[in-house]
């Protein structure tokens, strides 16, 4: 499986899942124009944008063309690569019957499609050949005390507050952000710094 640098943007959790059968990557979905009244999910994008790159990949129907715009809008043009699948008439498997426009959708995609698609945007692509040294793991987040801890959640905020993120991203979505926008040894560094903050205070 191709590992993919930026962020992906998709528009739903269909398509959520198609992609992670497809590249490794950190896929955020828009819960389709739910994105236009969530400013906590704009500021993430924002923030990962900057650290990564995130590559906009929505339905070729109208309603995807007008996240689309909607998304370049918010965030800054040079760090946005756009991503577009073809237009494909059909119907996917789950739904009984096709979309208004007849169009399939991100998740009606091949595998082969997708990464053409994201070939043809300008994706960093890496040769998955296992995990990247410095990854961060549930595990290391139990032993930097960012969880099972009973000041976990007041660690977490502190980190998330120190990496522009929003408070209300649960364990496992920080988890995810936390792979996409540090390493194990600046996050190290960073609550280390805290304890010694704590320690002078006192």
């Amino acid at each position: 499986m191709l590992r993919v640098r930026e962020v992906i943007v998709v528009e739903g959790r269909y398509d959520k899942n198609t992609l992670r059968q497809t590249v490794d990557a950190l896929i955020i979905q828009t819960d389709g124009f739910g994105v236009f009244n969530d400013a906590e999910k704009r500021a993430l994008l924002r923030t990962l944008a900057r650290e990564r790159g995130v590559i906009i990949l929505t339905d070729s129907d109208g309603a995807g063309f007008v996240i689309r715009s909607f998304l370049k809008g918010c965030i800054d043009p040079k760090y946005v690569k756009n991503a577009y699948i073809p237009d494909v008439y059909g119907k996917e498997k789950r739904k009984s019957s096709p979309s208004k426009e007849g169009k399939l959708g991100v998740e009606g995609m091949s595998p082969e499609v997708i990464i053409e698609s994201l070939r043809r945007a300008g994706a960093t692509f890496e040769q998955d050949i296992g995990a990247p040294c410095g990854r961060i793991t549930k595990a290391e987040m139990y032993v930097l005390g960012l969880t099972g801890r009973p000041d976990s959640a007041q660690r977490r905020r502190e980190v998330q507050k120190k990496l522009g993120l929003p408070e209300r991203l649960s364990t496992n979505a920080l988890l995810e952000v936390l792979s996409a926008v540090t390493t194990l040894e600046r996050l190290r560094e960073m609550l280390s710094q805290d304890g010694r903050a704590e320690s002078t205070a006192r």
